[in-house]
């Protein structure tokens, strides 16, 4: 093996200048001795394990050196910068040299000018078309391919880590806790409250699916990007999630909704149930469950296709959520409507709903997403609290111009609630409530409190239940609203619409 100080130079050398593959190939060549055969390997090499180790002694033994190419940030499937995944690749034992690869370069280009005896490929791609094949054949060299599932393995691996909370990148508001007087013993009690709640949620189901790919690049029929399927990932999101959130934070869930009669409703069946929630889905013959593929690859979305219809529910159907409704109201502590405008909830069906819940002394919260111009939170009347987002305000009340304290105020009149969140997305959240001891309208606002997020799907639901579930438990609006903005704040803290973690908010407020 050559010198490691030489070796170290070399490698910083590439890295340093805009070289092209045969300047490359002649460097490299300098440094390997005469009639030493060479193995060539690349790859992303996100996370070094087991498969990757394997896969690099079989290439050092197949050749007298080993050189390791390590592909761009922009690579697809490059996840981490490439200067620490090439200090993770250098510090392997067999590997005589690492190589950056720059944007501009591809593989096939440094074996067509280097020609090393040996190039060596993960067992996955056997079956795949292999661009080098070609070049390789054509100097005399050997393709080989030998066990190690790179991608998968790495993917498995950084599941955990992206779906693992970074708690330091939380940050909680002195001041607002200073005004309100928060307590974190009172917030933890109140958090204890929670298993002692009865909460029915009624809400579409959506089902959200994202189907990570390689790019292999435009067809040659027609201008089509082809590529192909490496991973998929599915998730029970819409109102679904929401009762998913409730139950993992300790509260007795019964979800209402409807499905269609396919494949989806039996996925969204199980993993409610291995949830713990109980469910009570009807089936509708006149639209499939709602679901929502993403097909991603470089870490971008290529195209979204979604299996839904939006007209309502039926009068049959209707009836049947009532009915079912009816049979646990008395048992019920608070009514959650998780409206995502795809027909669950007809006007009918939320008129007939707040008027058993008042009947029953039930508090109900609404949220009614808005992904267009479709929705309006204003049409939940009575609620204990309402959490639009600022752009669903303004769409409730056709109001682009005033100031948030006037949409807030106004939007709280119009429906009659109790308080009012309206969410901001990375700049917090607006609390709006009447402060009875003086007779007058309180506001506040909350910032964000992850300041590095990483995925923000799905803070909104968190901030829902956390701060619903507080309310029910005897918490006031603040504290409420301190509360949720804790769960959205873990929960966009890692990666995938997965339900919040009781444990993830305790960590938090015993910080």
């Amino acid at each position: 093996m050559e010198n490691a100080h030489t070796l170290n130079n070399m490698t910083q050398s590439i890295a340093e200048f805009s070289d092209g593959p045969d300047t490359i190939a002649k460097k490299i060549k300098k440094i390997v001795p005469e009639g030493k055969r060479i193995a060539f390997i690349s790859g992303n090499f996100n996370i070094v394990h087991t498969g990757h180790v394997r896969l690099l002694n079989f290439a050092a033994e197949c050749a007298d050196f080993l050189l390791v190419a390590i592909h761009s940030d922009a690579a697809s499937g490059a996840l981490i910068p490439q200067h620490l995944r090439l200090e993770g690749v250098q510090a392997i034992g067999c590997v005589d040299l690492a190589l950056p690869l720059s944007s501009d370069i591809t593989p096939e280009q440094i074996i067509a000018e280097l020609q090393p005896s040996i190039v060596v490929k993960g067992s996955e791609y056997q079956q795949r078309y292999n661009p080098e094949q070609a070049i390789v054949e054509a100097y005399g060299g050997t393709l080989l391919f030998s066990s190690g599932e790179i991608q998968f393995s790495s993917i498995d691996l950084m599941r955990h880590e992206l779906q693992d909370v970074i708690f330091n990148t939380i940050v909680k508001p002195l001041e607002y806790a200073e005004r309100h007087s928060i307590d974190k013993k009172r917030l933890i009690e109140v958090t204890q409250h929670f298993q002692e709640l009865s909460v029915v949620i009624i809400g579409d189901l959506i089902v959200d699916e994202y189907i990570t790919c390689d790019a292999l690049g435009l067809s040659r029929e027609d201008p089509t990007i082809v590529v192909t399927p490496i991973q998929k990932d599915i998730f029970v999101g819409g109102a679904g999630i929401v009762s998913a959130h409730a139950k993992a934070l300790g509260a007795n869930v019964k979800y209402l909704s409807v499905v269609g009669s396919d494949e989806t409703a039996q996925f969204t069946n199980q993993t409610l149930k291995k949830y713990g929630v109980d469910a009570y889905l009807i089936k509708d013959k006149s639209r499939p469950t709602t679901l929502k593929q993403r097909f991603r690859a470089d870490g971008k979305t290529l195209l979204r296709v979604s299996h839904l219809r939006h007209h309502t529910i039926g009068l049959e159907l209707a009836d049947k959520i009532l009915a079912q409704l009816s049979k646990i109201i008395k048992k019920t502590n608070m009514l959650i409507f998780s409206d995502f405008n795809y027909g669950c909830l007809p006007q009918s069906l939320v008129e007939a709903i707040v008027n058993l819940c008042h009947k029953h002394g039930v508090p109900m919260v609404a949220d009614s997403q808005s992904s267009s111009q479709i929705g309006d939170i204003s049409r939940y009347k009575g609620m204990l609290l309402i959490t639009p987002t600022e752009h669903e305000a303004r769409i409730a009340l056709r109001d682009q111009t005033s100031g948030l304290m006037i949409l807030a105020d106004t939007l709280r009149q119009k429906t009659d609630a109790e308080h009012v969140f309206i969410t901001l997305g990375a700049e917090g959240l607006l609390v709006h409530s009447p402060n009875s001891a003086r007779n007058e309208v309180a506001t506040d606002q909350l910032p964000a409190f992850n300041k590095v997020p990483k995925d923000v799907s799905g803070g909104g639901d968190c901030l829902l239940i956390c701060a619903s579930l507080a309310l029910a438990s005897g918490a006031n609006i603040w504290e409420s609203a301190y509360l949720g903005s804790i769960a959205a704040a873990c929960h966009v803290g890692r990666m995938g619409n997965l339900p919040l973690s009781m444990s993830d908010v305790l960590q938090e407020l015993h910080a």
